[in-house]
């Protein structure tokens, strides 16, 4: 209960932004998480299956051949990846609702310096605390997203690479 009180009183902080803020760094992070359960949980199981596969074929060198080898490396290729581009997305929209959060709390400074005046350092420090939560909120999920962006892309091109010499061996073979 506790818990919950205290996300409720960095929202009201913060302002309706850290909302969706927080909404998107969910959504990521559970694409992060499925696509890391499947690297090292399903892949391997798809991977085996492509390769027994491609190594019962007894036509290997033809350009048929090549075209079904194509197509299973681009098969391996796009489930393993599949997404990663979301998840780029997710982390580039971060800074920018961070950004949009600072917006709306300088609106807010300014309208209580027009309606109380610039001597209210009460009613300015309430705007200018929604104004720099929300960004900071977006660059804390911006940063924890790239990492693990960075790593998945990464893992996804050397698994491609692995693949096709693989493959490219039993075709040479």
């Amino acid at each position: 209960m506790e818990f919950l009180e205290t996300i409720r009183d960095f929202t009201e902080t913060g302002g309706q932004v850290l909302l969706v803020i927080g909404f998107l760094i969910f959504v990521m992070w559970l694409l992060i998480l499925e696509r890391v359960l499947y690297t090292f949980i399903g892949h391997r199981q798809f991977k085996k299956e492509c390769i027994a596969q491609w190594n019962a074929r007894s036509d290997k060198s033809s350009w048929y051949a090549e075209q079904i080898r194509q197509k299973v490396i681009s098969q391996l290729t796009m489930r393993f990846s599949q997404s990663i581009p979301v998840i780029q997305a997710l982390v580039a929209l971060c800074p920018l609702l961070g950004l949009m959060g600072t917006v709306t709390g300088m609106i807010e400074v300014f309208d209580s310096m027009a309606m109380l005046g610039s001597g209210n350092a009460r009613a300015m420090a309430s705007g200018v605390s929604k104004a720099t939560i929300p960004t900071m909120a977006g660059m804390v999920g911006a940063l924890s997203g790239v990492f693990a962006s960075t790593w998945l892309a990464r893992k996804a091109k050397v698994e491609k690479t692995h693949i096709e010499d693989v493959i490219s061996l039993d075709h040479e073979g």
